[in-house]
């Protein structure tokens, strides 16, 4: 382990990665540079610094990458409506190439022979953060501790974190720390629960479990009606204020949680090929997804809507297994972003007891909805109905010859 004279570690200056940094130094022999990600996960993330400080770093990155995230990672990912098998929004994959994408530039800044993550060997975070990194630099040495220690439970970590002197905060979040029954990730799309209760699928959580999103029976009893205005498939204003992307997804949580919105417990099938029961709560992503599919449908011609329908589960799959930066990622975002060029207007919500309802939708620029021809009432001669006719015919031919064929199915 001695060729390693110093690595990058993804430090959130809690427990695990507190550990890990004392565990790199101990058995690697190396010095280590702390990188601390502000995405927006609600937590101060200036304390990390003086952990780090006091674990004998002297070289510590705490980035604000909230602006970045929100408009190139979430934004670029809610163009293409991505839902992973059919229900998850993705919060913990796409914050994990912007994560590897820093550790290696943080690698090339300061001389780095190597990069580190607390991703256990069970997960699929350790494969996004390695993916990501060998993608953007080949030749990068990645260190993954818990592939590689023997401190397989919480008990060996304790011991040693007081060993070796390490702060363990006992309190409880009500009490103003952090310990948790639950394993948790944050950032500005999301949060996550797994562990504990969770790992019986049978369990129903905890309603005191829930952080970011009231209960829908506890939720207002008065509807609130919002409008989101679009450009080219992104979200510009809410309520008829301009905002950044950070911002409208920090309002829509905002607003979301009040009402009860963006609760989901699931059960997935992880990349390394075990299922698993987790928790989320999304609630400006839950917006987003219901909104966009809303303007889309005004805006998008039929069979360009359908492509992107039939795309959309390998795009969100690439994102779940960490394939952000492959060649094909990047090409399902071009043939995403060209669809929406034509994707303006404005979308009404009423939200109300963790229910999101789409009640409008327009475009002045670019709506295809044309209500001469859709009406029920006199079109003018707008559609010949008699058309259909031979439309049908054509389109049955198949099905007639089969029939005469004496051909059941």
């Amino acid at each position: 382990m001695g060729d390693v004279k110093k690595v990058v570690l993804a430090y959130s200056g809690g427990l695990d990665t507190s550990i890990i940094l004392r565990w790199l130094q101990e058995n690697y022999g190396c010095e280590v540079v702390t990188f601390t990600a502000d995405l927006g996960q609600r937590e101060e993330v200036e304390p990390a610094r003086a952990k780090a400080e006091s674990l004998g770093v002297r070289e510590i990155f705490i980035d604000d990458l909230r602006e970045e995230f929100a408009r190139d990672f979430v934004f670029a990912m809610f163009r293409a409506n991505a839902l992973y098998e059919g229900e998850y929004l993705l919060g913990t994959s796409i914050a994990r190439p912007l994560i590897a994408k820093r550790l290696v530039e943080i690698a090339h800044e300061t001389g780095a022979d190597a990069i580190s993550h607390g991703a256990t060997g069970k997960g699929n975070d350790q494969v996004r953060f390695e993916l990501g990194a060998y993608a953007l630099s080949p030749d990068i040495r990645i260190i993954a501790p818990w592939r590689e220690w023997d401190l397989n439970s919480r008990e060996q970590l304790l011991n040693y974190a007081q060993k070796h002197g390490i702060s363990i905060d006992k309190r409880s979040p009500h009490e103003g720390g952090n310990t948790s029954p639950y394993s948790m990730d944050a950032n500005l799309l999301h949060i996550s629960y797994e562990g504990n209760e969770l790992e019986s699928p049978a369990t129903e959580p905890d309603d005191g479990m829930w952080r970011w999103t009231r209960s829908p029976e506890d939720a207002p009893d008065t509807p609130r009606y919002m409008e989101l205005v679009y450009r080219h498939g992104d979200i510009t204003a809410v309520d008829g204020q301009e905002m950044s992307p950070a911002t409208v997804i920090e309002t829509l949580n905002r607003i979301g949680g009040e009402n009860g919105i963006g609760r989901l417990d699931i059960v997935e099938n992880r990349y390394v090929g075990m299922k698993s029961r987790g928790c989320y709560e999304t609630p400006g992503g839950t917006i987003m997804l219901k909104a966009h599919r809303a303007i889309e449908s005004i805006t998008l011609d039929r069979e360009a809507a359908h492509l992107k329908d039939e795309l959309t589960p390998r795009y969100a799959q690439l994102i779940y297994n960490g394939y952000w930066w492959s060649p094909e990622r990047l090409m399902l975002q071009a043939l995403v972003d060209e669809s929406q060029k034509y994707v303006n207007g404005s979308v009404r919500l009423k939200l109300y007891k963790g229910n999101v309802q789409v009640v409008g939708r327009k475009s002045d620029t670019d709506d295809l909805f044309d209500p001469e021809i859709a009406t029920f009432e006199d079109d003018r001669g707008a559609y010949d109905q008699k058309d259909a006719e031979g439309f049908i015919r054509i389109n049955s031919l198949r099905l007639r010859i089969s029939a005469k064929r004496g051909r059941s199915f």
